[in-house]
């Protein structure tokens, strides 16, 4: 084939660039491909390809082509610093970061790769390092509301909530149709009579339509509004219009789950052994979302012995990958009921591996990840000296705060909480489980404690948890809130707070509503007390 004289290869790969901007994506990869026919070195075509492939929510083949581009073009940090984020999206946490250090290490990089090496920070916690990459994306692009929601969030997880109004409120100057700023930027503070913003968000939900996403982001900003103005029930008609459209999309269905759950049961019986890994350094914080699982890890971790991991995925990818079990979930009955045939003790001894880079030296660390409570079984035989921590609360109130909570739209797993009556059923998959473990594993690995009874005696509930962890009690225990370590969960305003006690009892506010809720809390034998 005839060579491509490269002044022609440049602006057939410029034409491809603006074709991929504006997603015409198959004249794009036909000049792309026509480029590299001829000349293979040619890392922008790579780097393009990579972009389709991400685009297309592939990131192991975009991981593949960005490294191709980075391996080529030693110059440019664009490619490293999408490779890094294809890697943090497969969960492939230290070779992104060493990806994101190549592309930092390159030199001066355009807005938008800034902004990717804040993403990639901040999915890797790294919230306070984010900040800066953010903050010079943004300085250099002032009039790009993405990036200015991006700072926002960065600066709320690090407990910056002044700055992060101001971004945020920034944001919605530029695009007051971000609906994520609206959510975000509401959850940061009490709203009042004289300052709310309830006409530009009604506007704004009646301009979304039938739009799932944004009628969910929108509607529970007018739900968290009227709640803080004293309107609960109001409240609650807001989440409702907010989650139905949502709910038909996802197509929930509560079968699947409660199969997911008689195979976490079956992972452990009251006769089986544990043989794993023998540190006793890991605690697992688990129960349903939003019932103080964040609390008890601040707690925890406010002591000098111990630091907190966050919310972990490792001990499931480590399952997903040890079993080699088909389909795109990592937690599903396949991978579990597979899991219970594999060695455990490697599986232990790998995820001790897997989280040293993020927690130093031999200290005791807290993985609070909710969802570990499927695990339980699994991680009693994998790390038979860690404790489990489960947390419960009342269940009409744990409900309520499942169904008030905006969880990640891509997390397929609390696609229950898009409805009352899904809510009210997933928890009672999890009461039986919660007294399966209960019953099958040791009382001194397996532990519950009840949100209302570290709320009503912080202090004796707070030296059980300790010496249920085998800590000395230290008061700065019961200083959590002045731990100034940042928080990336739902929890992250509340937990710099002390201990209140006005969400106890908060479902009694929301009146007749609730009904579905309670009817199905009841079908499955679960008693509520008026």
């Amino acid at each position: 084939m005839t060579a491509i004289p490269p002044n022609v290869s440049v602006e057939r790969l410029a034409r491809a660039e603006r074709l991929m901007a504006d997603k015409a994506y198959e004249p794009a990869h036909a000049l792309c491909m026509e480029v590299l026919s001829v000349d293979p070195s040619a890392a922008r075509a790579w780097f393009l390809l990579g972009v389709l492939a991400a685009d297309h929510d592939n990131p192991t083949k975009a991981a593949e082509l960005f490294a191709r581009a980075a391996s080529l073009d030693l110059d440019d940090p664009r490619a490293p610093a999408q490779l890094a984020r294809c890697l943090i999206a497969l969960n492939r946490r230290d070779e992104a970061l060493t990806q994101a250090q190549v592309a930092a290490g390159r030199g001066p990089a355009d807005a938008l790769t800034l902004d990717t090496l804040g993403v990639v920070y901040s999915r890797a916690g790294l919230h306070e390092r984010a900040i800066g990459f953010f903050e010079t994306a943004f300085a250099r692009e002032p009039r790009n509301a993405s990036f200015a929601y991006n700072l926002a969030a960065s600066r709320q997880f690090s407990g910056d909530f002044n700055g992060a109004e101001m971004a945020y409120a920034r944001a919605l100057d530029i695009d007051p149709s971000l609906h994520r700023a609206w959510s975000s930027r509401v959850q940061l503070r009490r709203q009042t009579p004289e300052a709310n913003f309830i006409p530009e968000l009604e506007a704004q939900f009646a301009a979304a339509g039938p739009d799932p996403e944004r009628r969910l982001h929108l509607g529970h900003a007018l739900a968290k509004t009227h709640e803080d103005l004293g309107a609960p029930e109001v409240a609650l008609d807001w989440l409702i219009k907010a989650k139905a459209a949502k709910r038909r999309q996802v197509g929930y269905d509560r079968r699947a789950d409660a199969d997911l759950f008689a195979a976490a049961r079956a992972t452990f019986g009251s006769g089986d052994v544990a043989a794993g890994a023998g540190s006793d350094r890991p605690i697992f914080v688990v129960g349903l979302p939003r019932t103080g699982t964040t609390l008890v890890d601040r707690i925890l971790s406010s002591h000098p012995q111990v630091t907190s991991a966050g919310e972990l995925t490792n001990f499931g990818l480590i399952l997903k990958r040890m079993t080699g079990s088909p389909g795109a979930y990592v937690l599903d009955e396949t991978t579990l009921e597979t899991a219970r045939g594999i060695d455990l003790r490697e599986a232990g001894a790998a995820y001790l591996r897997s989280v040293a880079p993020l927690v130093a030296g031999e200290a005791r660390f807290v993985d609070k990840m909710p969802l570990n409570i499927l695990y339980a079984g699994l991680i009693h035989r994998a790390l038979p000296h860690a404790r489990i921590i489960c947390l419960r609360r009342h269940p009409m109130d744990a409900c309520l705060s499942n169904f008030r909570q905006l969880f990640a739209t891509g997390f397929s797993y609390y696609d229950y909480a898009y409805d009352l009556a899904d809510t009210g059923a997933y928890y009672a998959e999890f009461d039986r489980l919660a007294a399966h473990w209960r019953t099958a594993l040791p009382s001194d690995r397996f532990t519950e404690i009840a949100y209302e009874d570290l709320v009503a005696n912080q202090e004796g509930e707070t030296r059980r948890l300790l010496d249920f962890c085998g800590l000395d009690f230290d008061p700065r225990c019961l200083a959590f809130h002045e731990n100034a370590a940042p928080v990336a969960t739902a929890s992250s305003v509340q937990v710099r707070s002390p201990i209140y006690s006005s969400s106890i009892g908060r479902w009694r506010r929301y009146g007749p509503g609730l009904a579905p809720l309670r009817s199905a809390l009841e079908k499955a034998g679960i008693p509520i007390d008026d």
